[in-house]
């Protein structure tokens, strides 16, 4: 039996798409309730995504909604009514948490803000996942993790070499949607502390620019405080300047090895071994680390000829025992079949809705006592309806009835 360190929570999650749910599924992966609200006929827009980046995606088996929604119980309301409030502020009161992305003004129109969400539950934790943060003149501007976490933030640029021309577009979808919904779940998790500690329920806002700012925190204080922008350069094999022992090196077969020692020091012996030129280590020019920082340009031509002397597996291999840091460059799908990546229960696999062969998906990036996280699938639209509406004690009769006006599905 897994850790369940949420377990007693309550999550009533008002939102759609990638970054605030990622939220509620880390939530649900670590042992919380989380009541998703989706809409009675159409549920979370995202469930209608049928093709993204030229792949096409099977709706009833999405990564797209699976990814964020899975271990979540979904019930449909329609929050456009007045009815479909009532039930919204009924689940309230049962809840330890309200999270939502929708913009100022629809909270504000529906009635879901923080003064009437506050008025049905005193102690509840408010959290809010915006684009661009909850204050200043455009916190009522929508945006998604390709124009605030990946554009406008700055990341874009400093990932583009400048020869290219211009910027590289995001290659991953929901990218910082993913890290800014760990984000908000970090920050639920403390309001929760704080309120077990103090009695007091705080409100709660990420954004996907501050998400993006802090995970180029390091390049964006270097640029301030140098008036200087570090970025990207284009592909090469060879050293980066300045370190012949950092930097992306070619196999025979066009495989690429990311060398990634920073301080080499202590490695250059054992580096040099392992390239087939022990010679180099007894050679002044590259035996202290002084000395090879200083000639790197000429370390980096006998790394680039050594490594292009062997195949990729080759190298994967005999650089498992040596004693600095490096990668092989993988893809996406290698990943998937990482023996270190597996070893360590980071995919899992859930029901398939269609009946067909389970889907894999990636868990979270917590574990608890070395126990991996269990989460069932995705929710189907609307599928726990009835069953949590009765669960916080509302009579069948009422349930007819508000699914007679549409409010609820």
């Amino acid at each position: 039996m897994t850790t369940k360190v949420m377990k007693g929570v309550r999550v009533l999650e008002v939102a759609q798409f990638t970054f605030v749910p990622s939220a509620g599924a880390i939530l649900a992966d670590w042992g919380a309730d989380v009541i998703k609200i989706e809409h009675p006929t159409r549920g979370d827009t995202q469930r209608g995504f049928v093709k993204m980046g030229g792949v096409d995606t099977n709706p009833n088996r999405s990564p797209f909604v699976e990814h964020p929604n899975r271990g979540k119980r979904s019930v449909g309301v329609d929050i456009s009514k007045p009815e479909g409030m009532e039930v919204i502020y009924e689940l309230a009161k049962t809840a330890d948490v309200f999270l939502t992305n929708y913009l100022p003004r629809q909270r504000q129109k529906m009635k879901f803000d923080l003064e009437h969400i506050r008025a049905i539950n005193p102690n509840i934790i408010y959290a809010r996942g915006s684009a661009f943060g909850d204050k200043g003149p455009e916190r009522d501007v929508g945006g998604f993790d390709g124009t605030a976490f990946w554009n406008r933030s700055g990341i874009a640029d400093a990932m583009s070499p400048k020869e290219l021309g211009g910027p590289l577009s995001q290659g991953i979808p929901a990218f910082g949607d993913s890290i800014g919904g760990m984000n908000i779940a970090g920050g639920i998790s403390a309001a929760l502390f704080h309120r077990e500690r103090t009695g007091e329920a705080v409100e709660l806002d990420v954004s996907l620019l501050s998400t993006a700012w802090w995970a180029a925190g390091t390049s964006i204080d270097m640029g301030i405080e140098s008036g200087q922008i570090m970025g990207n350069r284009m592909p090469q094999s060879g050293a980066n300047p300045g370190n012949p022992l950092m930097g992306n090196y070619y196999a025979s077969d066009g495989g690429v090895i990311n060398m990634c020692t920073l301080t080499p020091g202590a490695h250059i012996k054992n580096f040099f071994d392992h390239i087939g030129h022990p010679e180099c280590a007894k050679d002044d020019r590259f035996s202290s680390p002084e000395a090879l920082m200083q000639n790197w340009e000429a370390a980096s031509d006998i790394i680039v000829e050594a490594f292009a002397a062997k195949d990729f597996q080759y190298w994967r291999e005999h650089l498992k025992s040596y004693s600095g840091q490096w990668a092989p460059v993988q893809n996406l799908l290698d990943i998937a079949s990482d023996e270190q990546a597996l070893a360590n229960d980071m995919l899992f696999e859930v029901e398939a809705c269609d009946g067909g062969d389970p889907l894999k998906l990636v868990r979270g990036p917590v574990q608890f006592n070395h126990e991996a996280t269990q989460a069932e699938r995705a929710p189907q639209a609307s599928e726990h309806t009835e069953l949590v509406l009765m669960e916080i004690g509302m009579e069948w009769d009422k349930i007819e009835a508000l699914k007679s006006k549409g409010a609820i599905a």
